[in-house]
């Protein structure tokens, strides 16, 4: 880092952000790693809400005429302590730039971390279904460089001079080029770390944040965000309407013995990558409630497995989910067709029965996660929740208004702060 670049930064770092210092909302904190994302409950967020208000209100009256502060917890970068709301954050991934955005804070976000088309495509394919909610993303700066390596260019997280980083200190310390040294450089000189990643698939993260890292269903994060923006009525309503629509979802299933098979992969050069819907981790918290059997609940998946057609076939499930499918990187349909038009492929059961479906994206925040609970839903008993709409890519699909299984307007009044 140049020395003049440090002299620029230093001496403007906003004061209103710091780490530790007093826990001044010690109630606010979200539950225990470990519990299905179905367990939050709009008593215990509204009861949340409560306590966060309290302290707030008790910090604003404190001696000697302190400004109002908040501390928010999340592993690994512990006790984060805030003077103020932040308003210019940087983000790696989806799934805190569309917390960002179910909170009324789309416009602090930043960066992300990769291609912002790309990724900012599956968010608009969402919103397009939410009157009056989108996610500006023409200015955002790219922190990945897409350059075959996985990695942020440590002098561009100084140009961008956020106020917040909301991402993982312990992801970055594994970048090339990263260390735990250079995370503590930016924390101290720029602003502090505020993320948790591994907890999509519980990947082990790298030392020296192994040993005492913890791991979170998505709706605790989101509470946790939700805390950092101090929006906890926000997130009360909308955690309700993810209680609401598992709770359809679920009190419908059908009896286990008529639930489908159901393999969710990426399809790639004549191979198929599976994910295991049973895994810990949020990742699959769109399909995991919906209570299928994973058809690769007997092998041991990892992220270099692979399968060719006749070894997918010899599983044959019943249903075929393919991630990434909403406006995002694979195209379906032609995937589809591509099976359709190969020997082996052409005998898959799902292939034979159309029941090959775009899936949703695994990286995936709190307005995500409600559409495709609701799509998966249709994909796979479209005789208790309506057929799934045949999709070509673009925005997610217009469904008719007796068949949804949430309610937009209320997501969107809740966005907006309606």
């Amino acid at each position: 880092m140049s020395e003049d670049l440090t002299d620029r930064v230093t001496p403007t770092r906003r004061a209103y952000l710091k780490r530790g210092g007093a826990l001044f909302a010690g109630g606010l904190l979200a539950g225990c790693a470990g519990r299905s994302d179905a367990d939050s409950s709009p008593e215990a967020a509204d009861a949340t809400a409560t306590t966060t208000t309290e302290a707030a209100s008790d910090a604003e009256t404190a001696a000697d005429g302190d400004a109002a502060g908040y501390t928010v917890s999340m592993s690994p970068a512990g006790d984060v302590a805030f003077e103020s709301v932040p308003e210019d954050v940087m983000v790696y991934n989806l799934v805190y730039a569309d917390a960002a955005v179910a909170f009324g804070h789309g416009d602090a976000v930043n960066s992300l971390g990769f291609d912002s088309d790309a990724g900012g495509r599956t968010l608009d394919a969402y919103y397009e279904r939410l009157d009056g909610v989108s996610f500006d993303r023409s200015d955002l700066a790219q922190l990945n460089s897409g350059s075959g390596s996985v990695n942020i260019d440590k002098e561009l997280v100084y140009e961008l001079d956020s106020d917040l980083h909301l991402v993982d200190p312990a992801l970055v310390a594994g970048f090339d080029g990263w260390d735990q040294f250079d995370v503590e450089e930016i924390r101290e000189q720029v602003a502090p770390w505020f993320g948790n990643a591994y907890s999509r698939t519980h990947a082990r993260p790298p030392e020296p944040y192994a040993a005492d890292y913890e791991y979170y269903t998505l709706w605790e994060i989101v509470e946790k965000v939700g805390q950092v923006f101090q929006e906890e009525d926000r997130y009360a309503a909308l955690e309700a309407v993810h209680s609401d629509l598992l709770s359809t979802v679920q009190s419908e299933l059908p009896p286990e013995s008529e639930r489908p098979t159901v393999g969710v992969v990426i399809y790639m050069d004549e191979t198929f990558y599976p994910t295991k819907i049973d895994a810990p981790g949020f990742a699959t918290s769109h399909i995991r409630p919906l209570g299928v059997t994973d058809a690769f609940a007997a092998g041991d998946v990892t992220f270099e497995t692979s399968y060719d057609f006749e070894a997918m076939l010899e599983i044959d499930p019943d249903v075929l989910l393919h991630s990434y499918g909403i406006d995002s990187y694979y195209d379906v349909a032609s995937i589809r067709q591509r099976l359709e038009d190969h020997p082996v492929g052409s005998e898959l059961s799902a292939v034979r029965n159309d029941r090959v479906y775009p899936s949703g994206t695994p990286v995936q925040g709190p307005i995500m996660n409600l559409f495709q609970l609701e799509m998966t839903a249709k994909q796979l008993y479209p005789d208790r929740f309506g057929a799934w709409p045949e999709y070509a890519g673009g925005a997610y699909p217009e469904i008719p208004e007796d068949e949804r299984l949430f309610d937009r307007d209320r997501v969107a009044d809740i966005v907006t702060g309606d």
